[in-house]
């Protein structure tokens, strides 16, 4: 299949990135947003987007000089098919607009002279979900204009994304954890998986900026006197996860509802978070009788199904067996045990795979070690934020279970639950006392 890719001088490449790697850092001390975070100076934040563009770098060296095969790696994939869009620009302008603002583009003459040419325009296994591909291409071909097609340009541009939101979340946690600012900064920015896959040209780091910029929005700005930049992020951030990893979104929801509602009115957190996580259930249960077509139980067995042929066709190293779904309610509430188990305990069985996977069981070690540390030096449960907890459990629970239930690549299970790695990190501390940690933990507390 012909592609279309750009001939770029590596060294004009590197150049032009540190150039744009200096300008952004330049743009970010000026701006409030970034200079003028409450617990987290500047300094900290260059540091960390500076950390951020090595660590996408090193995801674009081992998919050059380790997994070789560029067809496959999905750091190159929305890179190189951009090429095909952004070349329209120069032949037919006219297309190039439509094709990146999707307008009048889902036509034959389209498909034909495009995205026939691409390699994941179209999905082998098309479903009635909208394809977030078509997102990533579009991304990278207005990157294009502004990088000539030299791919380091791209990976800086998506760690100032995913920077951005992680800077979005840090401002919205850190009022909720007042004295546990140091553990958030590394809670928010460092764990491994993190800040390995959302530093890279992938949906993760788009995802990243939206879900910051959607909960600072919903959270973390309501009261702030320009209501107008609460609203502005929450619509952003929302349209950004529904073309992006849209599932991230629903499993943020339910205990998004209960926290608001008890923020509202206050009564009994639990009855509210049982009261909303049931209403739920009932949604997904019955969404293919409101919705013919979009039977929620039904399009997840399917997925499972397809994300099992995808790995067994290019023979993933890190496969699993999965129980197979049915569309019932029972399947999955029979499967849920394992589902977690996936997403939160068995990258600890890569261990010994090779450098990616020992990091993930490192990972993993450090998902079980905590709670066990958050536990022993806990706060009295009158001083937690129950509803609070409760909103970060549900999504934890929530994504696990979906992506648990689906994925059967413990290499593409790490990669997909890091959403949830935040939230993790603000239950722990919101569990935590400061006052009772041991002096061997003095990074955690702000002195």
């Amino acid at each position: 299949m012909k592609r279309y890719v750009y001939i770029a001088t590596p060294m004009t490449g590197a150049l032009l990135a540190i150039a744009y790697t200096a300008l952004l850092l330049y743009w970010m001390r000026r701006i409030p947003f970034f200079s003028r975070v409450p617990g987290l100076n500047m300094r900290w934040v260059a540091g960390l987007f500076v950390v951020k563009i090595l660590a996408g770098t090193a995801l674009w060296a081992v998919y050059t000089y380790i997994y070789t095969d560029r067809h496959t790696a999905d750091v190159f994939k929305y890179f190189d098919d951009s090429a095909v869009m952004h070349n329209a620009l120069f032949d037919r302008p006219m297309d190039y607009l439509r094709m990146v603002l999707s307008i009048g583009n889902d036509t034959p003459y389209f498909t034909g002279k495009y995205y026939a040419v691409m390699n994941n325009w179209i999905r082998q296994f098309e479903n009635n979900i909208y394809n977030d591909s078509h997102t990533m291409i579009r991304l990278n071909a207005v990157m294009r204009l502004f990088s000539f097609g030299h791919y380091h340009v791209h990976t800086v541009f998506a760690c100032f994304l995913s920077t951005t939101g992680l800077v979005a979340l840090f401002r919205t946690f850190a009022p909720l954890v007042r004295g546990l600012e140091r553990g958030l900064i590394l809670g928010v920015f460092l764990w491994p998986s993190l800040l390995f896959w959302a530093s890279g040209v992938l949906k993760e780091s788009l995802l990243i900026f939206g879900l910051g910029l959607f909960m600072i929005g919903v959270i973390g700005l309501p009261m702030d006197r320009h209501r107008w930049r609460a609203i502005l992020a929450i619509v952003i951030g929302l349209s950004i996860m529904l073309v992006v990893k849209f599932y991230v979104l629903f499993c943020l929801l339910p205990g998004l509802a209960a926290l608001l509602w008890h923020r509202r009115s206050g009564g009994n957190a639990i009855l509210k978070s049982v009261a909303v996580h049931a209403l739920a259930v009932a949604v997904v249960v019955f969404s293919g009788t409101v919705l013919p077509g979009y039977d929620v139980l039904e399009l997840l067995a399917l997925k499972q199904r397809d994300f099992i042929g995808m790995a067994t066709a290019v023979q993933s190293g890190s496969y699993v067996q999965l129980p197979l779904l049915e569309s019932d309610i029972w399947s999955f509430a029979r499967n849920a045990p394992h589902a977690l188990y996936m997403t939160l305990l068995s990258p600890i069985a890569a261990l010994g795979t090779g450098a990616l996977g020992w990091v993930s069981a490192a990972e993993n070690a450090l998902l079980v070690l905590v709670p066990v540390v958050a536990l022993r030096y806990r706060r009295p449960w009158s001083k937690v934020d129950k509803p609070l907890l409760f909103f970060c459990l549900s999504f934890i629970l929530l994504l696990a279970l979906l992506i648990g239930w689906t994925v059967p690549v413990i290499g593409a299970l790490v990669r997909y639950r890091i959403p949830l790695l935040p939230f993790f990190s603000l239950a722990m501390l919101l569990l935590v006392d400061a006052q009772r940690l041991p002096r061997c933990l003095p990074f955690i507390a702000r002195t």
